[in-house]
C-alpha cells in the first residue's frame, strides 16, 4: 500500500509554481504538465479516467486557437476603415471555449479519480468543491494532491476527538417542578 504522501511527491508541483508557469509560457504549461503526469496520476490512482488523446486535442485547440488569434485583429484600410473578421473571432473563441471545456472535462474525470483513490486506499473521504473544480480545474485538481496529507491528518485527528468522547444519548426530559405532564401553563 502506498503512502498518502507518494502522490504528492511522485508529481512534485507546488500550485503556486504551475500557475506562475502557465503566465510566464503563455499558458503552454499546464499541456505540459498534464502530458508528462497524466500516467503518474492515472498509475497511482488505479483508474484509468482519461487519455492521451484528450491531451492532444486540447494541444490542438490551444495551438489553433494561438494561432489565428492574430488574423482576428481589426484590420484598417487605406480609407481608415475598420474590418473586423468576424468569422476569423468566431473561430478563435470557438477554439478558446473548447479548450476550456476540455479543461473542465479533465478536472471533473480527476476529481472522481482522486475522490476513489482517497476513499479506497486511506478511507478518506476528499471533499472537493464542486465549484472550484470547474473554475479553476487542472490548478484545483493539483491543489487537492498536494493537500492530501494535511486531510488525511485533519480526518485521523477529528476520528481520534470522536473516539474519546462518550456518546451523548437523549436525555429524558423532566417536567419543571410544580407542572404536570399533561398541563399546560
Amino acid at each position: 500500500m502506498s503512502s498518502i504522501t507518494t502522490l504528492k511527491e511522485k508529481l512534485a508541483t507546488p500550485t503556486l509554481h504551475l500557475a506562475l508557469l502557465t503566465v510566464a509560457t503563455g499558458g503552454v504549461w499546464p499541456l505540459i504538465w498534464l502530458y508528462k503526469n497524466q500516467g503518474t496520476l492515472m498509475q497511482e490512482t488505479g483508474q484509468r479516467f482519461s487519455s492521451s488523446v484528450l491531451i492532444i486535442w486540447m494541444a490542438v485547440c490551444f495551438g489553433l486557437g494561438a494561432f489565428l488569434r492574430p488574423y482576428s485583429m481589426p484590420q484598417i484600410d487605406e480609407m481608415n476603415y475598420i474590418h473586423t473578421p468576424v468569422v476569423m473571432i468566431a473561430i478563435t473563441g470557438i477554439l478558446s471555449i473548447a479548450l476550456m471545456v476540455l479543461y473542465i472535462v479533465w478536472a471533473f474525470k480527476a476529481r472522481a479519480a482522486l475522490q476513489h483513490y482517497a476513499l479506497m486506499q486511506f478511507q478518506l473521504e476528499l471533499k472537493m468543491n464542486l465549484f472550484y473544480t470547474f473554475a479553476f480545474s487542472i490548478y484545483y485538481v493539483n491543489y487537492c494532491i498536494n493537500a492530501l496529507p494535511d486531510a488525511l491528518a485533519k480526518q485521523q485527528i477529528l476520528r481520534a476527538h470522536l473516539q474519546q468522547q462518550p456518546v451523548m444519548q437523549a436525555s429524558t426530559q423532566q417536567p419543571a417542578p410544580g407542572t404536570s405532564e399533561g398541563s399546560q401553563p
